[in-house]
């Protein structure tokens, strides 16, 4: 019986050999915005692990877009520099398809790593800076309030946007994801709890959808017609008033009308009054109505941890991709162990080939064993 995860799956020209995509993750280790040693050793290993596509964390598009001082940007030279530079050093010894998760975090930047507390930090802290937002509400109780952006702004960061794919572009990236979601900027102007406006981009669904679909709109122009570029969404923001499942579908249809190629379907991160009812798959249900609700290619995220649990979801077209992120950084051979579980193979590097358990013969697709 042949697994669905491990089925190939066409995203425009770009070739995913199964269904298993490393989720974006913020490891808050870059300089100024630079990919540095950390990123190499992280993305390399994750190169090796079997999966159809790598994600990189989220990138700021701009400095001020950045969730802390310590985040990963492709918005200078030397951002474009350091992180090709690592992409040419992986694909000396790995094939797997790449791509970037382009963001702005909106007001919720200037923030400490996670494991600094990760508060807000002043703007006129150091290392901190005014945060913008689409108005001029704090995230959270005593926080520095977000300058509201006008027209200027909004220009700024959609071209902010645009140079960043054509930096995507020229260091060869595969794809590339819209970030909004989360409870950064173009969640936010998505969002009724931090989108108050008066304006064209503020009211109803339609206008607090309207810069979001702008910002596609303009990647997608400059992003390669060959080339894939999908969005991740915040489904709910799981409190009462805000962003939901209903929106979201609205969202995808005008999406799906821009020829938008997955929706990464995600939760939360918009208020820090959210009530998330966390357990295995819980995003899962938001990823399946998408995608019966529109037919969009989505991807379902969320604990998702066992290898069956994630065939299960791809089979029953619930969704078409699965992403991991903390499992996989737990097992970074997470796909090697889900083919060896569900009777598939799959693609590796020939020096790991001896490394098959005994029993399992076949997991590793063309590898030959013996000795000298």
């Amino acid at each position: 019986m042949s697994s669905s995860l491990f089925a190939g799956l066409a995203l425009r020209e770009l070739q995913l050999a199964n269904r298993i995509v490393i989720s974006p993750m913020c490891q808050y280790s870059a300089v100024d915005g630079s990919a540095t040693a950390w990123h190499r050793t992280h993305l390399g290993t994750l190169s090796l692990s079997g999966a159809g596509l790598l994600m990189i964390e989220a990138t700021a598009v701009e400095a001020q877009g950045r969730i802390t001082p310590y985040c990963l940007g492709l918005y200078s030279d030397e951002n474009e520099r350091a992180l090709g530079r690592i992409l040419a050093e992986i694909r000396l010894n790995s094939s797997m398809p790449i791509g970037a998760q382009l963001s702005h975090a909106g007001r919720k930047a200037s923030s400490a790593a996670p494991w600094e507390g990760g508060l807000q930090i002043a703007p006129d802290a150091p290392a901190g800076w005014q945060t913008e937002g689409p108005s001029a509400l704090p995230h959270g109780p005593g926080e520095h309030a977000p300058l509201a952006l006008d027209a200027a702004g909004l220009a700024r960061i959609r071209d902010a946007f645009v140079e960043s794919a054509r930096r995507a572009e020229r260091i060869g990236l595969d794809t590339l994801e819209l970030h909004c979601a989360h409870g950064y900027l173009l969640h936010e102007f998505l969002s009724p709890i931090a989108n108050q406006r008066s304006d064209e981009y503020g009211g109803s669904t339609e206008n607090r959808m309207r810069f979001p679909l702008e910002v596609f709109d303009a990647v997608r122009t400059v992003w390669p017609a060959h080339k894939p570029l999908g969005v991740r969404v915040s489904a709910s923001d799981w409190v009462a008033g805000g962003w939901d499942l209903a929106q979201t579908i609205s969202f995808a249809h005008a999406l799906k009308t821009r020829n938008c190629d997955w929706l990464d379907v995600s939760s939360g991160g918009v208020s820090p009054a959210q009530t998330i009812p966390l357990g295995p798959g819980y995003q899962v249900p938001f990823a399946k109505a998408v995608k019966q609700e529109t037919g969009i290619l989505t991807m379902a995220v969320g604990l998702i941890t066992d290898p069956q649990q994630a065939e299960t979801i791809v089979a029953s077209g619930e969704a078409d991709m699965v992403a991991l992120a903390r499992a996989m950084l737990w097992d970074p051979r997470w796909p090697w162990h889900a083919a060896a579980a569900l009777g598939a193979s799959v693609s590796v590097s020939p020096q790991f080939w001896r490394c098959e358990p005994r029993g399992t013969s076949g997991v590793f697709s063309g590898a030959a064993f013996g000795q000298r």
